[in-house]
Parts: structure tokens; C-alpha cells; sequence
């Protein structure tokens, strides 16, 4: 039913008469909830809402499923700038519901939740993951994010913009928006959902052994996941494009992850060591300060006898950092990620770093922590679950307690629950510090054993769970 509301002005007695801005809004949503049901089109909704679109002078092509967002913005440059922020308006100054710019909206937001929602059935083509991902990115731009944040993998998610958003299926005139910004955090492990459905739907060995095929392929975790759980199969030119790919995905996470590393400070000033003679690290204040005494008033000239230079060097302390990740079919993201953070670790200066990956066997990856690329390729995802084995590789690495940090990366679904929490704790009471992590996914999504959390939080060490910024901050707390 089409919505109404009174138009001052419009009709006598303050009787309700039809509010067109609204009638276009609602065939235009109307439209979209039925292409996301139903695929075949609604012969009657498909004519009202060209007729919608072209009244309010937005392209048709806005209406083509087959249109990516890419093709239609190439088209008609001006509306690249509508789509940052779509989804999350500032409000009106006036507080006043602007309704025609609503309507507008309203076609730009059903282009890209129906080229994002309505994946179809069938087997996926390259050129199609790669439309779909791409038109994911016009979506977490429309929700205040950057591309690639929501999906995960190339860091975290972005802050939307704070504001109401478009309700899709608000129904009351003068119905305030939702904030959308508050649904982030389920939009984007959805997102990694259909990602993943769609990588699962393409014969990517065919893809892979075509190098034309493959280099439209835009690594993603989804992808990630496959190629590390399908590598032992592939051979020739499609193991050679699927470590090609992966090396391109490890590069753009490790940027991203160097960049948060690097954000800490690195220790206490270290006063005892002569601070460094040289230009770029003159204090240039202090300098004037200390030499006023030699200012010459008749001259107007400062004499300088004296140059102060700032102190850059840090105390740091040898530290060792022991990373245990489970390497189980639930913990492929936590996998990739803290492999790729352990290797930036001990690229630090003073960082001795070791990495145990464990399924139902431990496999001591140190000698390529340094590397996560080769790293990944001796990883063999999938299996059940047994931290006791990677418990007897981890204890003897413990030479000073005190300086040793121990993060265990798993959801502790474990085999042997009491004996390997005993473990844990004898850690914790040596004096090293333990940090359990239930996912360091770049969504923040994941499932840990409830017995251990609360095992975990009785101790005094709680599970972090969540982005993986958070890991980082804990890290560099203990280590700088």
C-alpha cells in the first residue's frame, strides 16, 4: 500500500492526499525486495520504476542487473561522488525529511544492495567474482567504509559516518531512518558468507590454469582459503597463478598490518645514550631558549655557543613472542592473519619470535616466520583439534618467563579440555604473559568454547575476540 501524508496546502480540511515523493520511494524498494526474492521480473514494479528513475533524471542502466555500479559511474562520472556515504546522510540541518532526495537515494541504494544481494544460481565466472567485488566496494563506500574493509583481509573495518540512513522498508511518513552504521558489524561477515558461496561455485582449477582467467581474480580471504585448502591439487601454471595470488593478498594485508605495528611508540627514551649529532634531530626551541642569554641588541643577532639535539634512542629488552594458531578448518582467517603478524614481529628489532601451527599434530614453523608467504604454503588446513601437541612444542621455548608473551589463537574446541587449560595456567602463573584469542579475523567474528572463556576469565587472562587490531594493541603493549 502506498503511503500518505498530509500536504499543507493540498487539499481542504487537512484531508490526506497521495505524497508522490513517497509513492516513488516505495516502488523503488518495492522493486528491490521482489528482485531479491524472485529474479524474474514484476512486469508492473519494472515499468514504475523506469518511469521513477527517469522523472527524477537518474540513468535506466541504474535498473540493469547486469550493469555493475563500475559500468554505470564510467557512464556518468557525477555520481561517483552520491555513492561515498550513501548509506549513512547527514541529517538534515532543519531536521525537515527531504523527500525528493530521498527518492534519489532510494534508486542508488537498490542498485547496489541488488548487484551485492542477488548473487543468482549457477557457476561463477572470474569476470563475475570480480563484478561482485567490486560492486561490494561501492556498498562499504555507500556505508562510510573503504573498499575491502567490511569483507575483511585488508585491515579494519571503517568508521561509517554517524547519521540516520535509508530504510528500505519504512512505513510510516515522517519515519525516522535507521543508523545503518550500527549493522556493520553484521554486514560484513555476511558479505565474507557470499564471497566465499561464490568462490565455492566457480571451477577454480579451470580459472587458475588460464592465465587470462586468473589475473581477473582479485585476492580476498574467501579466495585465500580456497587456493591454501586446494594447493596440494594444483600443478604447472595453476599452482604457479594460485601462489601468485596469494603472495599479492599476504603484500596487501602486511601493509596494512606493518602500518598498525609501526602506530606504537618503541620504548622509553634512553637518556643514558648521547642523542645523535645529527640536522634532522636538532631541537630547534631548546636551541634559542638556552642561547637567549647571548642575544647581541644591538646587532639583533642571537650568538649560538651551544646546539641541543633530541634523544631518539629506546630502551627496548629482548622479548620473546611465542605464536600458537590453530590451523583447523573454523580458523583459516586467524590463520592468514597472525601468520602474516608474526612475520612483521620479527622484523622488529629485539623480537624473537616463534610460530607453532597445530591441527591433531604441531608443525614449528619459526625457521619461515619471517616469510608468511612460505609460511602459508607449508600450512595443511582442515582436521580436528589437539593443543596438547602444540602445548609440548611451546613450553620448552619458554627460557625467561618474564619476557616471553605466549598468544594461542583457536575457537578451544578442544580433545583434552582439563589438561591442556593446566597447561595454560602454569604458563600464566610462571610469570610469562599468556593472551588466548578466540578470532582475529578482520570482521571480528567468531566462535570460542564457552568452558575455556570462562576458564580464561577466572585466571585473569579473558579471551580477546574480535578485530584483529585489537591483538596488535596487546602486543605492542607487551613488547615496546
Amino acid at each position: 500500500m502506498s503511503e500518505v501524508s498530509v500536504v499543507e496546502g493540498g487539499a481542504e480540511d487537512g484531508v490526506p492526499v497521495p505524497d508522490s515523493d513517497e509513492n516513488r520511494r516505495q516502488v523503488l524498494y518495492w522493486r528491490l525486495l521482489a528482485r531479491l526474492f524472485d529474479p524474474e521480473e514484476q512486469a508492473s514494479l519494472e515499468s514504475a520504476s523506469v518511469a521513477v528513475v527517469e522523472d527524477i533524471g537518474l540513468p535506466v542502466a541504474l535498473l540493469d542487473p547486469a550493469a555493475s555500479v563500475d559500468s554505470v559511474v564510467q557512464r556518468h562520472p557525477d555520481l561517483a561522488a552520491e555513492f561515498d556515504g550513501l548509506m549513512t546522510p547527514e541529517p538534515d540541518a532543519d531536521g525537515e525529511r527531504n523527500r525528493a532526495a530521498e527518492v534519489r537515494r532510494a534508486a542508488l541504494v537498490s542498485k547496489v544492495l541488488l548487484n551485492v544481494f542477488s548473487t543468482g544460481n549457477g557457476t561463477v565466472t572470474a569476470e563475475q567474482l570480480a563484478r561482485w567485488q567490486s560492486d561490494t566496494g561501492w556498498l562499504e563506500r555507500a556505508l562510510g567504509c573503504r573498499p575491502g574493509d567490511l569483507r575483511g583481509g585488508r585491515g579494519g573495518a571503517g568508521r561509517a559516518r554517524a547519521g540516520g540512513g535509508v530504510s528500505p522498508t519504512g512505513t510510516g511518513v515522517g519515519t525516522p531512518a535507521p543508523d545503518l552504521s550500527r549493522l556493520i558489524p553484521e554486514i560484513g561477515p555476511e558479505l565474507g558468507s557470499i564471497e566465499a558461496g561464490l568462490v565455492q561455485r566457480m571451477h577454480l582449477r579451470e580459472v587458475l590454469a588460464d592465465p587470462a582467467l586468473a589475473s581477473r581474480l582479485t585476492p580476498s580471504m574467501s579466495l585465500i582459503e580456497q587456493l591454501l585448502r586446494d594447493k596440494n591439487n594444483l600443478s604447472g601454471v595453476a599452482l604457479a597463478n594460485a601462489k601468485a595470488l596469494i603472495r599479492r593478498y599476504v603484500d596487501e594485508v602486511t601493509e596494512v598490518l606493518r602500518t598498525q605495528v609501526e602506530k606504537a611508540s618503541v620504548g622509553e627514551l634512553d637518556r643514558s645514550v648521547p642523542p645523535k649529532r645529527v640536522f634532522r634531530n636538532l631541537d630547534l626551541d631548546r636551541t634559542i631558549w638556552k642561547n637567549l642569554t647571548n642575544w647581541d641588541p644591538e646587532e639583533e643577532r642571537l650568538y649560538v655557543d651551544r646546539l641541543y639535539y633530541r634523544h631518539t634512542s629506546r630502551k627496548t629488552t629482548p622479548q620473546r613472542l611465542i605464536v600458537v594458531v590453530d590451523q583447523s578448518g573454523s580458523m583459516v582467517d586467524s590463520m592468514v592473519n597472525c601468520t602474516i603478524l608474526a612475520s612483521i614481529f620479527a622484523g622488529l628489532p629485539k623480537v624473537d619470535v616463534h610460530l607453532i601451527a597445530y591441527d591433531t599434530q604441531a608443525l614449528d614453523l619459526t625457521p619461515w616466520a619471517h616469510d608468511p608467504f612460505e609460511t602459508l604454503l607449508r600450512t595443511q588446513l582442515g582436521g580436528g583439534t589437539d593443543g596438547t601437541v602444540a602445548m609440548a612444542l611451546a613450553q620448552p621455548k619458554i627460557a625467561e618467563p618474564r619476557n616471553t608473551v605466549v598468544v594461542w589463537i583457536s575457537d578451544f574446541y578442544e580433545w583434552r579440555t582439563d589438561e591442556l587449560f593446566e597447561s595454560m595456567a602454569a604458563i600464566h602463573r610462571s610469570g610469562a604473559r599468556f593472551i588466548p584469542v578466540g578470532s582475529v579475523t578482520s570482521s571480528g567474528r567468531g566462535s570460542v568454547n564457552p568452558w575455556f572463556r570462562e576458564k580464561f576469565k577466572d585466571l585473569g587472562t579473558p579471551v580477546i575476540s574480535g578485530h584483529i587490531k585489537k591483538l596488535v594493541h596487546e602486543l605492542k603493549t607487551f613488547l615496546t
